[in-house]
């Protein structure tokens, strides 16, 4: 049924879209005493929000969407409110004012109603959002803290001894606060229309601890922030979130109490950092140290004013400068405009600005304007600046955060290590004595807590501790013995100052981590910590596909891809639960495949593939993850995700959903066909990304694995048309991707080298650089056929050395899929015994980004991967299914299918398989006989599918089965 609004959109303050705000909602009704069996709360907010009511936690949401289609959650309450008697709604919304990976900048908003129901169908609205109801900021939630990357909203700074969460009991006066302000019905821009929910609550599951790893006394920076430039210097992005750049600086005043040496600590200064200077004189390259991407430089600072300038120039897609300055004297950092300490930075420029967006023309930085060049050469103290007029402005107060906690928990300027004591590991057991930190005098206190795997959730803790006593928290993947990989990039922290007494703090914002950093900072009294805990949230799924088998490391293997697949299953499919949070369009094709057998869960893949063209308004393209504000094109990331609508109907015999896509699909190829050069050959602009690896993939240009991938969707395309009963459009399609393969073997196929090229620059270069994955596409897409075919069918097994070799797990699912249509299934265990097998050795819970032995794009030996946790590289958990159980669907929906077990050298092996919407397919095989060649297959099947067992060759067997 319909929802029938009564409730109007409310918001508070001064600011239509207010950035990192916090804001506390509450409204107090009567319950009558009868005409009512159960309640339902409807609600939704820009961007999200946590629901009490009567002070017990209900739920939070909304799921992501595009705005003109905002999400709406429908909560039964029934159980929470008493006939008779006051309930108490109170609602905590953020709003992020800025656009960025997963939310397009709206407005602030809060909608919700209550209504009761009476169990005849009847419903009576008893509360609904209006001007009776009350808000207010929360003050205890900083508005200055930084972003935690160009992907996400921001980290939080919380003062609990400021204000805490009591304001969600009933009890609370709200008198103080504000009355609500009216500003639309439902329906009002930017929400015109307003969609239920269409995936299940994500799950909540407390997890604890293992251990606490280590025990350290640490001395930091004495000052620490980060600098958001690209909204200073460029306002109007905080609509986007496309890569943006600048030519400018930054300056401020470093007020020394009396000379003194000072270390500068530029902790990600990849970005927005080009050079300094001090005082007039510019820091030569040779003075800086550090490890990437961190720069160091040792300074002399004179008593009184130091002018630092800061030139921040360069392209970046966060546009945050990260700065911390270490001095023994007391310092004092200050404004070169007016001598404030609040925003104690003054921005010079921008003195030219760009947008990128990778399918459009590229704009350029002039960094040879002499009006941007001269300035690091012409200041030298606060007074040079009026020169410049009015190029210099003050720092917004909102775009200088308080404290960089980051380049705090990365940078030592000492430190020394002590060995755990016991009762420090009670913080880890649940119902156990707290854990008391050691103080150490003039030191902070570090403790890093293990929490055995990786987890995705919201960061929960309870200690007792003295007001203002500050803790620090820093959530990170990966370390491996004085290794620890920091997450540049990602500022995954959290600081909370302490109230008096014993406290509980839950984080509202998720994160993905292993490792908690903990940093005890101005402690007047010892801190007790009582549990620090993980609110582990996924879409929920139960465990119903399984594997084992008589190698334990491929059983090890299957189990760190189905945890790195439940891991990035939130409201869509997200390619990693730490760095980005994102739901990459091309990556769910794979993501999507590997759930098929491991959850069987169809919701959240139908979503997914209904939120993609929801980017048109932004490129006909169609963009490569949704919804976002980046618009950024993924051809293959489009072509991926055509393709995983005819999986999605081969793996539920949807059809309406077929039919449904097909005209999507059809809008985006029809675009896609603007781009056939004179050749026939896709030419096109974009990010024409397949794997991380030194192949030949140019941003403009004939890419000849995505000319491949385009043949093969526009097969897909053909398919899909008949199935909507457009036989005229079939043919259409048929025939442009018959004439787009002929056009891939007549002009990039190399005869001499026996194999396809990677690509034809622009300007009609030929390259010279040949990968394997382009001859893996050729064969799993159908382009190559005859000689050529079996010429790279022996390229599978015997990959030439001077090719370009695979780089990342995702690529590999592809050449899993060539092998498997091969019939080399032991080939494909022995990958994944070399590759995944050492992950595990590096103590891997989950499946990375990369193989660790992939270095092409890698800087620093020791970090092996970028993300560890990335599902576009679960591929085992579906390959071990389809290959070694041999489960493999014959017909749509599983009317059908086939189990061919391959025994590929094990022993035994068992699992199951579960199906879209009911019952799994069980598989139990293990090999007798004395030569081993005898199969006794067990397989366990719903009686609605038909299943056909096959043996291997050269296997005898008994085969046993048993329909439910």
């Amino acid at each position: 049924m319909e929802m029938q609004w009564q409730a109007q959109w409310i918001w508070g303050g001064e600011e239509e879209s207010p950035r990192n705000e916090w804001r506390c909602f509450r409204s107090v009704v009567e319950v009558p005493t009868e005409g009512w069996q159960d309640a339902e709360l409807t609600i939704t907010a820009d961007a999200r929000y946590q629901l009490t009511v009567n002070g017990v936690p209900v739920g939070r949401g909304p799921v992501r969407s595009w705005p003109e289609e905002l999400a709406y959650d429908t909560h039964r309450i029934g159980h929470l409110l008493e006939p008779g008697k006051p309930a108490t709604v109170a609602v905590f919304v953020n709003h992020y004012g800025i656009t960025n990976f997963y939310y397009l900048l709206g407005r602030g908003g809060l909608l919700a109603q209550l209504d009761l129901l009476d169990g005849a169908g009847g419903r009576q609205t008893l509360l609904a959002t209006d001007a009776s109801w009350r808000t207010s900021r929360h003050l205890g939630y900083h508005r200055r803290s930084q972003r935690m990357s160009c992907q996400q909203g921001f980290a939080e700074y919380v003062d609990a001894s400021v204000w805490d969460d009591v304001w969600k009991q009933p009890a609370y006066a709200d008198d103080a606060w504000e009355q609500a302000r009216v500003i639309g019905p439902a329906g009002m821009e930017p929400w015109p229309r307003l969609q239920p929910r269409d995936i299940p609550p994500l799950t909540e599951e407390t997890v604890w601890p293992v251990r606490v790893e280590s025990l350290k006394q640490v001395r930091s920076l004495s000052w620490s922030t980060t600098l958001d430039l690209r909204t200073m210097m460029d306002p109007e992005s905080v609509h986007h979130a496309n890569p943006t750049g600048h030519t400018g600086y930054a300056a401020t005043v470093l007020h020394a109490s009396e000379a003194a040496q000072a270390t500068l600590v530029f902790t990600h200064a990849q970005e927005m950092f080009r050079a300094c200077s001090l005082n007039g004189q510019l820091i030569e390259a040779a003075a800086y140290y550090g490890t990437e991407p961190e720069k160091r430089v040792e300074v002399a600072l004179q008593a009184g004013d130091n002018l630092l300038l800061i030139d921040t120039s360069g392209g970046s897609h966060v546009g945050k400068l990260h700065l911390g300055i270490d001095c023994a004297v007391e310092l004092e950092i200050r404004s070169p405009l007016d001598r404030s300490t609040e925003a104690p930075f003054a921005a010079i420029g921008p003195f030219s600005t760009t947008v990128h967006i990778d399918h459009q023309p590229q704009q350029h930085l002039d960094f040879e304007d002499p009006a941007y060049t001269e300035v690091i050469r012409q200041v030298a103290k606060p007074e040079d600046l009026a020169a410049l007029g009015d190029m210099v402005r003050p720092f917004d107060p909102l775009l200088v955060s308080e404290a960089d906690v980051l380049s705090l928990s990365i940078y030592r300027g000492a430190e020394q290590s002590h060995p755990v004591p016991e009762q420090l590991q009670q913080l880890v057991m649940p119902h156990a004595l707290p854990g008391e930190l050691p103080q150490y005098e003039g030191w902070d206190t570090e403790i890093v807590i293990d929490f055995g795997k990786e987890w995705s959730g919201y960061l929960a803790f309870e200690l007792e501790a003295a007001a203002g006593t500050v803790i620090d928290l820093y959530g990170y993947e990966y370390q491996m013995g004085e290794y620890r990989q920091d997450t540049y990039g990602l500022d995954n922290t959290i600081r909370y100052v302490c109230k008096g007494g014993r406290q509980r703090y839950e984080s509202p914002i998720r994160r993905g981590f292993r490792y908690v950093m903990m940093t005890v900072r101005e402690a007047s009294a010892p801190v007790h910590v009582y549990g620090m805990q993980v609110i582990q949230s996924n879409y929920p799924v139960a465990e119903v596909g399984r594997f084992q088998c008589s190698d334990a490391l491929l059983g090890e293997i299957w189990e760190i891809s189905r945890h790195t697949t439940r891991l990035c299953m939130e409201d869509t499919f997200v390619d990693c639960p730490a760095y980005e949070q994102v739901f990459w369009v091309g990556d769910s094709r794979n993501e999507a495949l590997v759930s098929n057998y491991v959850f069987g869960v169809t919701d959240i893949i139908k979503r997914c593939l209904r939120l993609v063209p929801g980017s048109r308004g932004q490129t006909p393209l169609y963009a490569d993850q949704v919804p976002s504000g980046w618009s950024s094109v993924i051809p293959n990331w489009t072509f991926f995700w055509a393709i995983a609508c005819q999986e999605y109907y081969d793996q539920t015999a949807d059809l309406d959903f077929a039919v449904e896509m097909y005209p999507h699909i059809a809008y985006t190829l029809d675009h896609y066909m603007h781009y056939l050069n004179a050749d026939g050959l896709l030419e096109i602009k974009g990010w024409n990304l397949l794997d991380w690896s030194p192949m030949d993939q140019p941003g403009e240009g004939v890419v000849t694995h995505q000319n491949m991938f385009l043949a093969k969707t526009l097969r897909v395309a053909a398919e899909l048309a008949e199935l909507s009963v457009e036989g005229e459009a079939a043919k259409r399609w048929q025939t442009a991707a018959d004439a787009l393969s002929a056009a891939i073997n007549a002009h990039l196929w190399d005869e001499d080298k026996q194999a396809y090229l990677d690509c034809i620059h622009t300007g009609g270069r030929r390259s010279d650089i040949y990968s394997m994955q382009t001859q893996v596409v050729a064969h799993l897409t159908g382009v190559a056929q005859g000689e050529r075919r079996e010429r790279l069918s022996s390229y599978m097994l015997t990959p030439p050395r001077e090719f370009v070799q695979i780089g990342s797990p995702f690529m590999s699912f592809f050449y899993y899929e060539t092998l498997a249509a091969g019939g080399q299934s032991a080939r494909i265990l022995d990958d994944i015994r070399a590759n995944f097998g050492e992950m595990v050795r590096y103590d891997a819970t989950t499946c990375w980004e990369m193989y660790p032995s992939f270095r092409e794009n890698r800087a620093n030996p020791d970090m092996l991967t970028r993300s560890h946790c990335h599902a576009w590289s679960a591929a085992p958990a579906y390959f071990l299914g389809t290959q070694v159980l041999g489960v493999q669907r014959t017909a749509p929906g599983w009317q059908s299918a086939l189990v061919a077990p391959q025994p590929c050298g094990l022993a035994w092996a068992r699992g199951s398989v579960p199906l879209p919407g009911r019952g799994r397919i069980e598989v139990d095989w293990k090999l007798t006989g004395e030569a081993g060649d005898e199969l006794r297959i067990k397989v366990k099947h719903p009686k609605d599918v038909r299943i056909e067992v096959k043996l291997p060759e050269g296997y005898t067997g008994d085969i046993e089965m048993i329909a439910i």
